[in-house]
């Protein structure tokens, strides 16, 4: 028997030997390397930006999460603070339709939110932070909704406690939504959390 195993050691060691991956001569070219990170972009410029205007953030997609990205609104001077709202929603919904800029497409950045949407405040019987959409938030997509709910209520459009009062056009239902990490994180899947709010 120990005769066997010394005999059999040799031949094991050839077979191990033998099972090492060969070098290849075949040319392998994947391509150059990704030139920028999924969902990171290069730090803006605050001072050209604040020359341009106020800088706010807006929130896109990028893979299955919402991403905060840098952008200015123009709000002229001594605009009443009533009006300055609905002037800085208006432009933070434009930005959210736009198309996403060069370096924006290249790092992931999408948007779901379509153009020609229009925002407008409260009426009479509304609260006074309220925003009504010319289209209802329940007619949004999840991804939407949830990109303009985190976009107004980390800005001057909304309270500033992390929620915002929307709601469709004249006469329509009103609800305070709140943007949590969850929905950040799971926009598809998860909505903003929201409860009523009288109003109309």
């Amino acid at each position: 028997m120990n005769v066997r195993r010394v005999l059999a050691l040799p031949v094991l060691a050839l077979l191990l030997a033998g099972c090492g991956i060969r070098a290849t001569e075949v040319p392998t070219d994947f391509g150059p390397a990704p030139s920028r990170v999924r969902c990171s972009l290069a730090e803006p410029d605050i001072s050209t930006q604040a020359s341009r205007g106020v800088p706010v953030q807006v929130f896109l997609l990028c893979g299955s999460s919402l991403v905060a990205v840098d952008r200015t609104v123009r709000v002229p001077d001594g605009t009443a603070d009533s009006e300055r709202r609905v002037l800085v929603a208006q432009e933070l919904l434009d930005e959210l339709a736009a198309t996403p800029s060069p370096a924006e497409k290249e790092a992931g950045y999408t948007t779901d939110v379509r153009g020609g949407m229009t925002v407008s405040g409260p009426r009479p019987a509304d609260p006074a932070d309220a925003l009504r959409l010319s289209t209802p938030p329940d007619d949004l997509t999840s991804y939407s909704l949830a990109q303009l709910v985190c976009t107004f209520s980390d800005s001057a459009a909304a309270e500033g406690d992390g929620s915002v009062i929307l709601g469709g056009p004249v006469g329509g239902p009103l609800r305070r939504y709140e943007c949590t990490d969850e929905v950040r994180s799971r926009p598809g899947s998860k909505e903003p959390p929201s409860g009523e709010v009288a109003g109309g």
